[in-house]
């Protein structure tokens, strides 16, 4: 019997799917109901870049590829969500707390993994290959986050800081902004070592809600008389699953944003590697996804 290829589940409730000359973009419904905002997250098909004999959209520096290809792929994925006009931004990415607030593309790249605006024509944009990329808007004060949220940058809270950031910075009233968490390594797929689940459970009370079984490594094993290993000496603890865009959810809650106001895909990077990268599932043969968006500069 041949092997099947895993079916790609249905888009969820709120998300879009369009395509311009081979380029899918994810769009989420709320936001395209917002005149003066531009937004989209990347898919791997389409593009130039050359991947194992596929031409894929690269949107990332990675050693396969040439900057060149990277550079043609995000024009063509700015054309593909209308956004031809605008000033691309992005940060040197570090698994930070560090957001960002600006006013002007600043004149060499700085380092953190969140961006604010309220400058119109400028297209904020967060790379990732399995790390959850949040996007916030605010309709009422017209402003945008861009948010790059893995497991490190997770745990030091970026999201609820950029909320904060929005709030102290342009007057944003948390109740009024909308969230999307775009695609990311599931709850099916994260394994994790229980040392990152330890640091998870010193952080934040609500920790278990995080992984499928909160384990920290410290809890008595009732087998280790039963194992290979000497008396007294227990197995390695194996590793937890953690559920990221679940944890960035809780945080978008907390920070004030009403739960009708989130939405979440239901795609995760490592079981869809046709359509969307997973650095975890391909390692150094990954590209990178691109999450944007913007202020128009005037309102079509």
């Amino acid at each position: 019997m041949q092997s099947r290829t895993p079916r790609r589940p249905p888009l969820a409730a709120g998300w879009n799917e369009g395509a311009q000359k081979g380029i899918r973009v994810l769009q989420v419904a709320a936001f395209q109901k917002i005149p003066w905002l531009v937004h989209g997250f990347s898919t791997r098909p389409g593009g130039v870049s050359d991947l194992d004999g596929q031409k894929v959209l690269n949107l990332g520096a990675v050693e396969w590829d040439s900057r060149a290809n990277v550079e043609e792929n995000k024009r063509r994925f700015q054309t593909a969500i209308g956004a031809d006009d605008f000033t691309f931004v992005s940060l040197h990415q570090i698994h930070s707390d560090v957001v960002r607030s600006l006013d002007t593309p600043p004149a060499k790249q700085c380092k953190g993994d969140a961006i604010a605006t309220g400058t119109p024509g400028l297209l904020l944009g967060v790379r990732t290959a399995d790390c959850a990329p949040v996007l916030v808007v605010d309709p009422k004060k017209r402003v945008v986050a861009a948010i790059h949220a893995g497991w490190r940058g997770t745990l030091q809270r970026i999201v609820a800081k950029s909320i904060g950031q929005m709030q102290m910075e342009f007057g944003c009233n948390p109740k009024d902004l909308v969230a999307a968490i775009g695609p990311t390594i599931g709850g099916c797929c994260y394994e994790v070592g229980t040392e990152v689940a330890s640091q998870f459970a010193a952080t934040f009370p609500n920790a278990g809600e995080f992984f499928d079984e909160l384990r920290t490594g410290d809890e008595p094993n009732p087998l280790q008389w039963l194992n290979m290993m000497p008396p007294g000496h227990q197995p390695p603890p194996k590793n937890v699953i953690l559920n990221l865009p679940k944890a960035n959810k809780l945080q978008l809650l907390e920070g004030g944003i009403p739960e009708k106001n989130i939405h979440v895909t239901n795609l995760c990077t490592s079981c869809d590697v046709s359509q969307l990268f997973s650095y975890r599932k391909e390692r150094d043969r990954s590209g990178r996804l691109l999450s944007v968006i913007g202020i128009r500069q005037a309102i079509p």
